[in-house]
């Protein structure tokens, strides 16, 4: 049985073209110029990805699955217009208020630190999320910010065993399981739909992809006993539920997907 608040998360970044003109003094080029000369020094940087480093990546959506005994929502943080620092500021206010288990696809690795360094840029003051045991006896033990620790579970993480070469994208397990995956676009392509002003489909690309973790999430439950099949069975119904009701067609076609795959079960 599932208790307690769980909020499932994924961000979606763009480059910080802003910091990569200071960082590389590219002030005379424009935006995409930037970027493209920010993805080129990676690149030799690195001598083969051009993904960017955490601090170069600039948040543009945050989106959640809110999940307790009372409700089940999901949604993005803000609205299109929200500035980096307001999305920031929700995400935490979130944690303050619910005190919620965060679960996450490489959230360790990725969403996590890029969070850290944008607070860290906006000021944005977290002291429940960094709390450690200092202030709160309980979080010496279990807190958000210890890789083995409870409150936040990075599912790629812990299915890989922490094992690196083990590592899996949530693309894959998502298809393994039967369900939707990627819809919309893929990570690739939100710098160019961000250019084009596109900040609503890649807030609805960024809550199918939460989708897709909360599902592997109810799986894992299963698989470690918090959930029998019969509990799985309401936890996956209430979500059609949900999407079943919504006006939104990003929602709606998430459940067609699922529902004409192999649900997980």
């Amino acid at each position: 049985m599932l208790t307690g608040s769980t909020f499932v998360f994924d961000i979606e970044t763009v480059p910080d073209v802003e910091s990569g003109r200071r960082f590389h003094g590219l002030h005379a080029l424009n935006d995409e110029d930037v970027a493209r000369a920010m993805r080129t020094l990676r690149v030799q940087k690195t001598g083969g990805t051009d993904f960017l480093a955490h601090p170069e990546h600039r948040i543009v959506a945050i989106s959640g699955v809110l999940r307790s005994a009372e409700r089940l929502r999901v949604w993005s943080l803000g609205s299109p217009e929200s500035t980096e620092r307001e999305l920031l500021e929700r995400f935490f206010d979130g944690i303050e208020k619910y005190q919620p288990v965060l679960v996450s696809w490489n959230g360790n690795g990725f969403d996590l630190p890029v969070i850290h360094y944008r607070s860290l840029k906006h000021g944005v003051a977290a002291p429940l999320y960094w709390e450690s045991g200092e202030g709160i006896r309980d979080f010496k033990y279990n807190n958000y910010l210890n890789r083995y620790h409870g409150r936040h579970l990075d599912l790629m993480d812990v299915l890989s065993g922490f094992q690196a070469r083990a590592f899996s994208s949530l693309e894959t397990i998502a298809l393994m399981l039967g369900l939707p995956g990627k819809m919309g676009m893929n990570g690739g392509q939100v710098w160019d739909a961000f250019r084009e002003g596109k900040i609503n489909e890649i807030r609805a690309y960024c809550e199918t992809d939460v989708l897709n973790t909360y599902l592997i999430y109810l799986q894992f439950e299963k698989l470690r006993g918090q959930l029998d099949q019969s509990g799985h069975a309401r936890e996956t119904e209430r979500l059609v539920e949900l999407l079943n009701t919504s006006t939104e067609t990003h929602l709606t076609d998430f459940l067609g997907q699922w529902q004409g795959g192999s649900r997980a079960g």
